[in-house]
């Protein structure tokens, strides 16, 4: 259980914390009257987030875990999605919390979705010092690939 916590156990709690809260406060605050192309704009980034992540996750493959500090026996992937962002799928969880928030029109959900956001950027920037510690080549990498968002962050 010890090992829970020094792997970073409790960002893993506050991160399904947040997702939990995300899914289960949408439809619970959807009587909001926002305009109808919010509602197929929350439809696209779902659609973008879940592709990005399905993508994060097959690229990742053996190395993937839900702790921030990486497996013993991985190896820095810099391939395919990585090649464009360094945290795949916390994007995708970025888009997708925003997207469900559009979806049900939900003020609430749009709030908890930014938070979650907040959570993620803690979380990879702790990631990324357990990262700079066990590749000799990761400082390289994130100067050259961005965080969430190409050309973006």
């Amino acid at each position: 259980m010890n090992r829970f916590w020094e792997r970073g156990g409790l960002w893993v709690i506050a991160q399904t914390c947040f997702m939990v809260a995300v899914l289960v406060s949408g439809p619970l605050d959807s009587a909001n009257a926002w305009p109808g192309w919010w509602t197929g704009l929350g439809v696209l980034l779902l659609a973008v987030g879940a592709i990005v992540g399905i993508l994060g996750a097959i690229t990742l493959g053996r190395s993937r875990t839900i702790f921030p500090q990486p497996l013993q026996q991985s190896r820095l992937v810099r391939s395919g999605i990585y090649a464009y962002v360094r945290h795949p799928l916390y994007t995708s969880l970025m888009l997708m919390g925003v997207g469900w928030a559009l979806f049900w029109s939900s003020w609430w959900t749009l709030g908890i979705g930014a938070g979650q956001c907040g959570l993620l950027v803690a979380k990879a920037l702790q990631e990324e010092q357990w990262l700079r510690q066990k590749y000799r080549d990761y400082e390289a990498y994130a100067a050259r690939v961005h965080r969430f968002f190409p050309f973006l962050i």
